[in-house]
């Protein structure tokens, strides 16, 4: 049974830094798409970071760009996300999930399945 589990979530302040981990298992990891997403209350799932398969490329919304890294150790079956330059904003649970389908783009949360139960951080300012 394919399983995400998400972990790593704190309370920071602004300017703080994290690094959020997503462990898989049940699947063959190595074969897929993995992709960060944050819920704010309120506000809709939204795709925060993407990375293929091998690693060698990455995605990210244009909210975090330059700020966030997504990276991943296949030998590990796990994909991190590491948060710098924290800001208010940032704050909500955060989510891994493996794509699926590929019929629109990466940061749209129908392409994926298996989401974990979420890790939340929160920064204060």
């Amino acid at each position: 049974q394919a399983q995400l589990v998400e972990s790593g979530g704190e309370s920071v302040e602004a300017g703080g830094s994290l690094r959020l981990s997503c462990a898989a298992s049940g699947f063959a990891f190595s074969g897929f798409f993995i992709g960060w997403f944050r819920q704010a209350p309120g506000k809709e799932r939204e795709g925060v970071a993407g990375i293929k398969p091998n690693g060698e490329t990455t995605y990210y919304a244009d909210s975090v760009q330059g700020r966030f890294t997504i990276t991943r150790d296949n030998n590990k079956n796990t994909v991190y996300l590491h948060l710098t330059s924290l800001k208010p904003e940032d704050t909500g649970t955060y989510y891994c999930a493996r794509r699926i389908r590929y019929l629109g783009p990466w940061t749209q949360a129908t392409e994926y399945a298996n989401w974990g139960q979420g890790t939340q951080v929160t920064v204060s300012s």
